[in-house]
Formats: structure tokens, sequence, C-alpha cells
């Protein structure tokens, strides 16, 4: 295939992308925007030997769901000079391992520039705009409706390490737990919509308050949203009031005994289960809340990858 049909190349998502005259990238194998049309070929490719690194077909898909950079459209910043498949993999390997940032392995970028590079993504909302295209095609995949109808919602308190600031941590009494609550609301096949991290002390009703407003400006479908007994009160009569949505409450049987399965409720305890298998998410251990909200993101691109890649055809 020729360079120029190269670039002519349809990427789902990057396809608004404005054409390039030249590329400053040397040879590479790597089809990323940093290669084809940033400095990336400065660098030299790392051989994949981690368990946590895209595979070839993880890639393609991941590739075509990456937002845009803002150099490449003339807006600002300077081209990039790190692959984009590198610095995913970077992050995906420090999340796996549950490792320091510059306890980064040595055939990855240097670790600065990986968390600048996380910290960008974080701050200008690409990590949830990659995590939301690639969600989408998951619940296509499964056959409904890229935008989901009803949701989940539920809280897991999480120890925090004593590097997390003390305006950011709190004491659960329920759970006999400092560190943080993570609020999590999910659509009906256990897909992240929307979470929000605050101290364990925060209660579930003024949290999820914050969460699921935050949750109906990004998601106008959503009518129904099943809920534990913490959810009671005053939320309930709020979300019908204020955004014409139904909160459900799921209690469990004053007669059961044991463990037992709730229904709708055990789809978020499940996705807890998911991120929990990331070391770096079995704690807190980032120093901003918005930090550890990127994590979780991250963490469910790594999920939905692997998950799209396997998919059959």
């Amino acid at each position: 295939m020729s360079k120029s049909n190269e670039q002519e190349e349809t990427l789902v998502f990057q396809s608004v992308a404005p054409a390039a005259a030249t590329s400053n990238s040397g040879v590479s194998r790597c089809d990323c925007l940093a290669h084809r049309f940033g400095n990336a070929g400065d660098h030299p490719d790392r051989a994949a030997r981690y368990p946590s690194d895209t595979t070839d077909a993880e890639w393609a898909i991941v590739r075509a769901a990456m937002p845009v950079p803002a150099w490449l459209e003339s807006r600002r910043g300077r081209p990039e000079s790190y692959c984009h498949r590198q610095m995913l993999d970077a992050v995906f390997y420090l999340l796996d391992g549950g490792i320091k940032w510059r306890a980064m392995p040595l055939d990855f970028p240097p670790w600065d520039r990986v968390y600048a590079f996380f910290r960008r993504w974080r701050d200008r909302g690409l990590t949830i705009e990659l995590h939301d295209r690639l969600r989408a095609k998951v619940r296509e995949d499964a056959g409904r409706d890229p935008e989901p109808t009803a949701a989940i919602i539920d809280s897991q308190t999480i120890r925090s390490t004593p590097t997390i600031p003390v305006a950011t941590s709190g004491y659960d009494g329920n759970k006999k737990t400092v560190g943080r609550k993570r609020h999590l609301l999910t659509d009906t096949i256990g897909m992240l919509l929307a979470v929000t991290v605050t101290p364990a002390d925060v209660g579930d009703r003024d949290a999820g308050q914050h969460l699921i407003e935050r949750a109906g400006a990004r998601h106008h479908r959503i009518r129904l949203i099943w809920a534990d007994g913490g959810y009671t009160g005053f939320l309930v009569s709020w979300c019908a009031a204020v955004l014409g949505l139904i909160l459900e409450i799921v209690k469990r049987s004053d007669d059961a005994e044991g463990f037992e399965i709730l229904p709708r409720r055990w789809v978020v305890e499940r996705t807890n289960a998911w991120l929990c298998r990331t070391r770096r998410l079995d704690r807190d251990y980032e120093r901003r809340p918005d930090s550890s909200e990127a994590m979780i993101y991250w963490s469910m691109v790594m999920l939905m990858r692997r998950r799209l890649a396997r998919r059959p055809g």
C-alpha cells in the first residue's frame, strides 16, 4: 500500500483529522498519529513483552476510537514525540502492575513523559472521550443502543495510602475503613457511565446526587436508575422533580439469610469486582480524586479493548 493511500485509511473517529503535508516520523511499524504526523519516529519502537501490552487486534480498535490531538487540528500544542501506543501500554502497565510512576520500565518512554500524557488526557477530558467511544461500541456489539435508558448506582469504599491528603480522605463508619469512596453509575451490562471519587465519610445520597446530575448531562436518555437502601430519602424525590427520572430502590428481603443476589444491583457489584482486578485500584494511591477517576476509566478501557478484540468476526 502506498504512503498516500495509507494516510487516507479510514479511522472511524480520527477521520476528522486534517491531512498533514509531511511527516516527521522515521520508518516505523506503528500507525499512530504521533508516528505518522508527529515526532515519534525520533524514538525507537519497543517489543511487546508484558501481559498488559495492547495486541495488534486491540490496537486497531483503540486507535480508531482515540481523540484527534489538538496539534493535528492546528489548535494548540506541538506534535507529540512519543508513540501513542507506547504511552497507552505504559499507563496499562502501571494500572495492571500497581507500580509507582517512577518505577516505569526503561523500555517505555520516560516516566515523567508518561505521567504528562496521563495528566493531559485527564485534564482535557480525553480519557473519558476514548472510554465513551469504546463503551458505545461494546453496547452495539451486545445488540443494544449506544445510549442507555437505564442504569444502576452503587458505592465502594477503598482503603487509601498515607500519601493521600487528609482533605480528600475520610472514615467510613459502616466499613470501619479510612480512605475514599468510588461512586459508580453503570448501564445494565456493567459498562461505566460515570464515576465520582469522594472521601469515605461522604454519604451515598449526597454523592449520588452529584453523580446522577453529572451523568444526566451526558446521557439524556436515562429514565430509570436502580439503587440500594443507602439512596432512600430526598434523592428519590429530587430525581423525579429535577431530572424527571425514577430512582427505584432494590432492598434486601428482611427474611433473607446469608448471601443473596439482588435483582439489578449485582451488575454494578460485578463492575466493582472488575475494577479491583487492576492492582493500582486495589487501594487508592492517587493524591487527587480526579486522578482516581481517570484510573477507573483507564481500567475500563483495558477491559473493553479485550472484550471487543475477542468478539467473533
